[in-house]
C-alpha cells in the first residue's frame, strides 16, 4: 500500500489530534505512515491502527457517506493524505483492488465473528429453556413430567 503513496502530501498530527471527525464528509483517504490511531465511535474505542500501510477512511469514501467514526492520534502521525479520493482510486486500479481485497478479508472476518456469536447465543438459549424447566418444576411438580 505504502508503494503507491509515495508521490502523495504527507500529513502530521500530534497526540489527540482528530483527523477524521465522525458526521463529516471530507473524501479523503489516509494511509499510515507511522505512528497510532484510534478509531472511536460512541465514545468507546473500537479499535486502534499501528501498522504502516493501513488505511482510513475508505469507508466514507466508497459508500459516499459521512465518516461512521472518529479516527484520532493516539501518539505523532504521519499519514499519506489521498484529498480526492475517488479520483485517485479511479486512477490507479491496482490501489482500488488493494482496499477491495482488505475489505473483503474484513467481511469474511467480520462474518465468522456473527456466525459464532449465533452459535453462542443458541447455546445460551438451549440453557435458558433448560431453566424456565426447571424453575417451572419447582413452582408445579405435576407439569414437571409433562
Amino acid at each position: 500500500m505504502l508503494d503507491y503513496c509515495k508521490d502523495l502530501k504527507t500529513s502530521r498530527f500530534k497526540p489527540g489530534q482528530v483527523i477524521l471527525p465522525k458526521g463529516e464528509r471530507r473524501g479523503k483517504l489516509y494511509v499510515l505512515v507511522e505512528g497510532q490511531v484510534e478509531v472511536i465511535r460512541e465514545r468507546a474505542q473500537v479499535t486502534h491502527v499501528d501498522e504502516p500501510g493501513s488505511l482510513f477512511g475508505e469507508m466514507a469514501v466508497l459508500l459516499d457517506m459521512p465518516h461512521s467514526a472518529t479516527v484520532k492520534a493516539l501518539s505523532d502521525v504521519t499519514a499519506y493524505e489521498i484529498p480526492d479520493a475517488l479520483t485517485f482510486l479511479d486512477g490507479h486500479p491496482e490501489f482500488s483492488l488493494h482496499i477491495a481485497t482488505m475489505l473483503a478479508r474484513r467481511l469474511y472476518y467480520t462474518t465468522s465473528y456473527l456466525v459464532d456469536l449465533q452459535q453462542q447465543a443458541a447455546g445460551k438459549r438451549q440453557d435458558l429453556d433448560l431453566v424456565d424447566q426447571i424453575l417451572a418444576s419447582l413452582i408445579d411438580p405435576d407439569k414437571a413430567g409433562n
